[in-house]
Order: structure tokens, then sequence, then C-alpha cells
């Protein structure tokens, strides 16, 4: 089969893709690669992790979000020849296209990690990375009553790099409420060597860890989980975030996962599209392919700079839908990405601090108000502003980002990100 389009991943940007071109081309002349039955809004996994929301609320079958004018074919890309403008399925089937966009996500990497697929289906470890046990976040956080509570994150990119200290700082809020707190002892093991990749809310987040006595460990890496002495052992790490040879081993009583990441199988074995770390190589400003000038890419699959956020993908989606609509028309991408990306830590059960920054590190703020501040306002953006936006206008290609209205609220005197 060949198609005008191909969209190679049926999350958040390659449905939010495939909606934007399928009002622009012919019926039927994109294609999306999704074998995923079920579609989730990921940042609602640790509203369902802390209790306030459902996996039901955050999970739509695939067949209802795909445009009615595109071809969903449901199977796994297995290989890409982008020199013959080839994708081939897991059945053996050959897919050829005029023009790609890859939004194949992230691969969640529970295998990096020694002991760690098996112990996920023990008591005591959980996480919030997963559809199938961010339930379980909740149901264990409500049973702890004493010894370590472990939050990890990884020595890879990971998606929504927030997320293991959001659940670790309202778990200490659901063990405090429940008369444990004085029996636990919270640690955040981090393998970056700070609590916060970015500077501007780094003061904040170290002021909140503190305040909830949380045990923050830098440069420690998860590499083992031993359930029968329920021991997590970790690689130390030095200043370039390389092991060092030592080994730390902590008993746990819980142990929340922040998963390694790294993209797909198929896409990090070709070369021809890929970086020397396996991410697609593109231009960080057009989003084209460095090495294939029919090829895009958004979402977390590409070597941009940005946090790897579904934020990060509204903006994502209003510079590919310009620059594809302008190369299928003969001229050069005209647009450049801004680099944004938003992370809503949750610092309790009520308060979050609504991190937007650009991949310099720079604010990207969509109110005058300090953002680095936490505020019942930023809680609940999460917990319902978000979820609408989500599935009212990024799956289907009508949200770009609030660069609009950050232009608004701040009266035209907003600097460009750098």
């Amino acid at each position: 089969q060949h198609f005008r389009l191909v969209v190679v991943g049926g999350g958040a940007a390659g449905m939010g893709a495939s909606h934007k071109f399928a009002r622009k081309l012919p019926k039927f002349s994109i294609a999306v690669i999704e074998p995923n039955e079920y579609h989730y809004y990921q940042p609602g996994f640790t509203m369902v992790g802390g209790g306030w929301m459902t996996i039901e609320q955050n999970t739509r079958l695939e067949k209802d979000l795909i445009h009615p004018k595109t071809v969903w074919i449901r199977s796994h890309a297995t290989k890409f020849e982008p020199k013959k403008n080839l994708v081939r399925l897991r059945n053996g089937d050959d897919i050829t296209y005029d023009y790609m966009i890859l939004a194949t996500g992230l691969q969640l990497r529970w295998d990096m990690v020694k002991g760690l697929p098996e112990a996920l289906e023990t008591p005591g470890v959980t996480s919030n990375y997963s559809p199938f046990h961010c339930t379980k976040t909740f149901k264990e956080l409500n049973t702890v009553t004493s010894g370590n509570c472990i939050f990890t994150f990884p020595n890879t990119p990971i998606k929504c790099a927030g997320a293991p200290q959001k659940v670790c700082y309202y778990g200490e809020d659901i063990v405090s409420n429940r008369g444990y707190r004085d029996k636990t002892h919270f640690i955040y093991a981090t393998s970056l060597a700070r609590l916060f990749g970015i500077e501007a809310y780094l003061k904040s987040l170290n002021a909140v860890a503190k305040a909830k006595n949380i045990d923050v460990r830098t440069r420690h890496n998860l590499i083992e989980v031993d359930t029968r002495n329920k021991i997590a052992k970790f690689e130390l790490l030095d200043e370039n975030c390389v092991p060092n040879g030592k080994v730390s081993e902590i008993p746990y009583s819980f142990l929340h996962i922040g998963p390694p990441c790294s993209t797909p199988q198929a896409v990090r074995e070709c070369r021809e599209l890929t970086d020397e770390k396996g991410w697609v190589d593109v231009d960080p400003l057009t989003l084209r392919s460095k090495h294939f000038a029919n090829v895009f890419a958004a979402g977390d699959c590409m070597n941009t700079g940005n946090a790897k956020t579904a934020a990060a993908v509204s903006s994502h989606l209003k510079t590919l839908e310009k620059n594809l609509t302008a190369v299928l028309e003969g001229r050069e991408p005209p647009a450049h990405y801004d680099g944004y990306a938003s992370c809503p830590v949750l610092i309790s059960r009520s308060k979050a601090i609504l991190a937007e920054f650009s991949a310099n590190g720079q604010r990207m703020e969509t109110t005058p108000l300090d953002q680095s501040v936490p505020r019942r306002l930023a809680w609940y953006m999460k917990r319902y502003l978000m979820p609408f936006l989500y599935w009212r206008f990024l799956v289907k290609g009508r949200w770009n980002g609030p660069a609009t209205i950050r232009k608004i609220l701040h009266l035209g005197f907003v600097p460009k990100a750098k």
C-alpha cells in the first residue's frame, strides 16, 4: 500500500498530527500505524496513583480517536527503509509513502533493571508510568506502615521527568495523613546531580523536599531489584553521570520506579534515521530529519533538547503543521520550534508548581504569576483543565500550546525563547 503521508504512532503526537493533515490532504491518503487498541492520557497516570482519578477516566478506544479520513493500520512497524520510503509491518507487509511523520513515543525499558519486570508484580513495588500499575501505587501508599519508601529516577531520558517527584511528594502526604510518617523514611534516589533539571524551579522544589524531610540522594541509578530480600541496588555515578564502580544497597518497604526509556527497537535500529543514542535525528528548529527531506518527527522520539512531555507535543504540532505543509507545497520549512515544555509538579494533595520552560531552561510561564510558587490553581489545572485540553483539542490537532494565551496575559511583553 502507498500513502501520501504515513504517521507512525497513534499517541498524543501521532494522533494530533494525523488530524491536522487529514483536514488538508485527500481522503484516505494518510495512514496511521498504531498497534494498540487503547489510547491513554499518560499525564493522568500520576492522578490515578494519587487516588484522584481512575485509569478508565484516562483511557479511550483508539478507533474512537482516529480521524475518519485516515486509514488505521493496526500493526507494529518493525523496520524502516527511508531510502526506499518504506515501512515494514510485523506481518511482513510493506507500506510506502511520499512523506512520513515519526511519532513513536518512547518504550518503557523495564528490562534494563535486573529483576524489575518480576518485581512489579510483587507487593511494595509499583510505577505510575504503567497503566497496569498506577492504580497499585495508591493501594500501596495506603498500606505501607514503616521502612524506606524509595522513589527512583533513571540514567536515561524519561517521559515527564517530574513524575517520580510528584508521587514522592503526594505519597509523603498520604503516609503522613495515615499517621505513619514517623515510622517511614522517604528517599528520592535520582541519577541526576540535583533534584530538578530546570534552575528556575530548583530552589522551590529543594524547599519542598526539605520541608517534607525527604532524603534526596543524587547520582544514584537503580540497577537491580532484589524482591526476595526487598533491597534496591543502585550504581553510584560520578560528575559526568558515569558509574564509578560503587554500589549502594537500600532496603525498601515501598519502591516506586521511574523506568529507563528509549525509542522503540525498530527506530533505534535504523541508523539512517537516528543519532548515536537511537533518537530520531532532527533539526531542533524545524523538526525535519537531518538526513531525509521527506521525514519529520514529533513527540518523545526525537533528539530535541526539550523535556519529553505532552505539553511539548502541542508546540511540536504547531511547528510540524507549518513546516510539512510548506514542504508539501514545494517551499522550505518556515517555522521554528521554541523548545516549550511544561511539567505541573504536584507537591501535595492540594498544590502544584506549574513549571513551564524552554529547552535551555528559560522560563516560558503562561500566567503573570510566579509559577515557582506552589498554588492550588496549578493543582486544579492539572486535574481538570489539562485532561480537557488533551481529549478535546490536542489529539484532534486543535491545540498548539499556550503561546497566544501567554502573550495576552503578559500584555504582549514575552521574551522569545533562545
